[in-house]
């Protein structure tokens, strides 16, 4: 009994010397798996960041023109729908314009040589007269000369048919003189209206034409848009600019015609006017003349 109890101490001892030897084994042992797993996370992580590069959509720039957007550079990168809005209305306004030059240099010309005439037909003694100032070739082609014309002319078959224009036949020839008159009003109304259904067209359908460019190009921003899965503003930007630029010149053709529109319409209702009260002056120049017996 007292043998064992003396040996206990002993084999207590070589039990935690043995424990101690053990111990840097185990944790050698631990430690490894540990750092395996630390040098594969970076190996890892550096595979894993091409394959998300790879994954992710690239930038968009706009390289083409610096990034930088002009009224011409809009054009040449519009759709070819678009483009073709785009010159179709820049044709019109060029033709809205040049009309607009060519109808105020005629009213011009058309006021002055009317103003020369009917100075020259107040200072006429008989019918005969009027006649001749009328047919002169300096007043060729003014509507206010071609009515002066036509009634002399009724006069004179009337005269040649027989009649008495002075007496019994007084009043038929003034009604055959006055619708000679008429029909050359009406021809003048239609030279006077020319090219204004060109100025109202393009005034009424312009905008709704570059609206038409507008949307198209929209729209295909919008598919730009899905296509690139991105909605940066360097991509979206452009073609809405282009699209609009379609409004922008069809407002630039519809606004200009119609301010020109409305302005011929007030000079020829002035002409018209003037034509009417001068076919006035015409027949009581005609009627007091017959009474006169000229």
């Amino acid at each position: 009994m007292l043998d064992n109890k003396r040996m206990t101490p002993i084999i207590a001892l070589f039990g935690a010397m043995a424990l101690m030897a053990s111990t840097p084994a185990f944790a050698q042992t631990a430690d490894q798996p540990a750092a395996a797993a630390a040098e594969a996370a970076p190996a890892a992580a550096t595979e894993a960041a091409p394959a998300a590069s790879a994954g992710s959509p690239a930038p968009v720039t706009i390289d083409s023109h610096g990034g930088k957007l002009t009224p011409i550079t809009m054009f040449l990168d519009a759709e070819p729908v678009v483009k073709v809005v785009m010159i179709g209305l820049a044709l019109a306004s060029v033709f809205s314009w040049t009309l607009l030059i060519t109808k105020l240099l005629e009213f011009g010309a058309l006021v002055k040589a009317s103003d020369n005439f009917v100075e020259a037909f107040r200072s006429a003694k008989s019918i005969d007269e009027m006649g001749k100032i009328a047919g002169s070739d300096d007043f060729v082609g003014n509507p206010l000369a071609d009515m002066a014309s036509a009634a002399c002319m009724e006069i004179v078959l009337s005269r040649q048919a027989g009649l008495k224009v002075g007496g019994e036949h007084r009043e038929s020839t003034v009604l055959r003189a006055s619708s000679a008159v008429s029909a050359v009003q009406g021809s003048l109304a239609k030279r006077l209206s020319n090219g204004m259904q060109f100025l109202a067209s393009v005034a009424s359908s312009g905008p709704f034409i570059g609206l038409f460019g507008t949307v198209y190009g929209i729209m295909n921003s919008f598919i730009g848009i899905a296509n690139t899965n991105t909605t940066n503003l360097a991509v979206v930007a452009p073609g809405i600019a282009e699209a609009l630029l379609a409004t922008g010149i069809g407002l630039f053709a519809a606004i200009p015609s119609m301010i020109f529109y409305n302005y011929f319409q007030t000079r020829i209702s002035a002409y018209g006017t003037r034509s009417e009260g001068f076919v006035v002056e015409l027949l009581n120049a005609m009627s007091r003349q017959l009474d006169k017996g000229a």
